[in-house]
């Protein structure tokens, strides 16, 4: 089997290797400059960060601080703030089980949406099971939920809301802003799973009112198994009960020793987003309109899912009438692409964030997600247009329910 192509760059607009990558949402690619900063660390810089008594741990933790500084400055946040883990699903079971269990003479009741990432829907029925009482609020049309709804849901035994910052599969971007200062009116911490948000738009975590956000290296182009926890520590201070035992590391919140290196690379990707992150937003927003242009005007029965103005600037997500979206994979096979979120995406019933939405099963079997990135070029683009009206055509001719969509 041939090793995979390498993406093209941006410097190189008009190069096109197959097979494209397009599955930007699932995971990125690493850049470069971040397999760069992380060699010495994978190599002659090999110390443990929690060893003390020579130079190898002094380097190691020196190098842990930096990077905690560079993620601290890309959200906002203290570097004091970063609890460093394997992830962002560790991430979210750390900030929903460690307050639940800190806070449970306070309150067990706690306020998710439909539409969250199964780190956190799965986290929540595992403590619904532990006692706590949780309030799923639905979405609209669009994918965004109504700040109201959450208001009446508040009460006297809340104590955490958690809403993503933006969906993995549709891109839209929730109202963090308004739903961090009711959070903050009505006493009740605030947490984003805000992995698919991070580097691509701007966050602060003062501004928005958050009290924890979770974040994962490898969406932002870093290394894969290392993520981060924001946790406030005044104003109001965030308690946290530890969910592994062992050594007492990063502040006492998560034992065990750091993944130096990716830590090292998690630093690095985060600066590099900070850096350029209004530049590539904009490149990102013109190549998916683009896409989207050529697609709805060389096909009919063609929708996109969920809000497009409030959307991540790399996120498409759309359905073909009368075509299921395993099919189009199958003729896409050139274009890496998906019908849903990774971490789901051997399931074979529909999407449950689309069904959110409203749509019915045969038109959310239809959709494909299509997730741009910092190494896809306009040519990628092009291709995968001229690609997918081609096998949506041709699959069209033989399916019986495209007359019926129509």
């Amino acid at each position: 089997m041939s090793a995979p192509a390498q993406p093209a760059t941006a410097s190189n607009p008009s190069e096109l290797n197959l097979p494209i990558y397009m599955d930007n949402q699932a995971t990125t690619p690493l850049d470069p400059r971040v397999l760069e900063a992380m060699m010495p660390w994978l190599t002659t810089k090999f110390g443990n960060a929690a060893s003390r008594s020579h130079s190898f741990g002094w380097e190691a933790e020196a190098a842990v601080d930096h990077a905690r500084q560079q993620v601290a400055t890309l959200i906002g946040a203290s570097p004091k703030e970063i609890v460093f883990t394997s992830g962002a699903t560790e991430s979210d079971n750390l900030a929903l089980k460690g307050i639940a269990e800190a806070y449970r003479e306070r309150g067990n009741h706690i306020i998710t949406q439909v539409t969250e990432h199964k780190a956190v829907l799965d986290t929540c029925h595992r403590l619904e099971k532990s006692g706590c009482r949780i309030t799923y609020l639905p979405v609209n049309s669009a994918g965004l939920i109504n700040v109201e709804d959450l208001r009446s849901a508040i009460d006297e035994t809340t104590i955490l809301v958690t809403i993503m910052a933006a969906n993995n599969e549709i891109g839209v971007i929730q109202p963090i802003t308004e739903i961090g200062q009711l959070c903050r009116e009505r006493n009740v911490f605030f947490h984003s799973d805000a992995v698919q948000a991070a580097g691509k738009i701007p966050l602060d975590v003062n501004a928005m009112s958050i009290d924890a956000l979770s974040l994962s290296a490898h969406k932002l182009y870093g290394p894969k198994g290392v993520g981060a926890l924001y946790v406030r520590r005044r104003n109001p201070k965030v308690e946290i009960a530890e969910q592994i035992n062992g050594g007492g590391h990063e502040r006492g919140m998560r034992s065990g020793t750091l993944n130096v290196p990716g830590i090292v690379g998690f630093g690095q990707a985060c600066e590099i987003a900070a850096q350029e992150m209004a530049s590539e937003a904009e490149r990102l927003r013109r190549l998916r309109d683009r896409l989207r242009e050529r697609l709805k005007s060389a096909l009919d029965q063609v929708r996109v899912n969920g809000s497009l103005e409030h959307r991540l600037p790399g996120n498409l997500n759309m359905s073909f009438a009368g075509v299921e979206g395993e099919a189009l994979l199958m003729g896409l096979s050139d274009v890496a692409l998906s019908t849903g979120s990774a971490c789901t995406s051997a399931a074979l019933e529909p999407s449950y964030v689309l069904r959110a939405l409203g749509l019915g099963d045969e038109i959310a079997y239809s959709s494909l997600r299509f997730g741009l990135g910092r190494f896809n070029t306009e040519a990628e683009i092009d291709y995968t247009a001229d690609r997918l009206i081609e096998v949506v055509q041709n699959l069209r001719e033989l399916s019986p329910t495209y007359e019926a969509a129509k």
